[in-house]
């Protein structure tokens, strides 16, 4: 069952997950989270015309075999968000900006890379296809932790930054 822990304020907390942190980190995060995405996307862009430009130089010092790493641009978002969620700050750029980060809700440690890619894909799969992004997010707007779907499969949580 649910301990009784204390928020981030030093509050008692109704409910929280086994071992782990309080809701109340988890509570109100979506919205947050939507604004973090949108924030993200420019990031994303950045990002994508840094590895183009890093790709195109090294296609001309490789006489244009170094091109075959253009194949990588289309993962550009996922290894975004691998290298910086499975970073120090466990975060991406826009959820730092709106006081987030992602963690294991049952130990409120660190994610590793690996964990960050696979939520990052899953997330893309979900937004790329309308009824799977509605499902995910119906999911967390019924759940009182307000986990979306790809967040539970893998086990994390994103929770306001302390």
């Amino acid at each position: 069952m649910y301990e009784s822990r204390t928020d981030y304020a030093g509050r008692p907390a109704a409910t929280a997950f086994p071992g782990g942190l309080p809701i109340p980190y988890v509570r109100g995060s979506i919205g947050a989270r939507t604004i973090a995405y949108l924030l993200d996307i420019l990031f994303i862009l950045g990002f994508t015309a840094l590895l183009t430009l890093a790709i195109t130089l090294i296609g001309i010092v490789t006489f244009g075999l170094g091109w075959t790493l253009f194949a990588v641009l289309p993962a550009s978002g996922i290894l975004y968000s691998a290298i910086t969620v499975g970073g120090r700050h466990q975060s991406t750029i826009g959820q730092r900006l709106m006081g987030l980060r992602v963690v294991a809700p049952e130990r409120g440690g660190p994610v590793d890379i690996i964990s960050a890619a696979v939520h990052a894909l899953l997330f893309y799969v979900a937004v790329s296809t309308f009824l799977l992004w509605c499902a995910d997010v119906a999911f967390g707007l019924l759940r009182s932790d307000r986990r979306l779907g790809h967040d539970v499969l893998l086990g994390l949580a994103v929770v306001h930054a302390r």
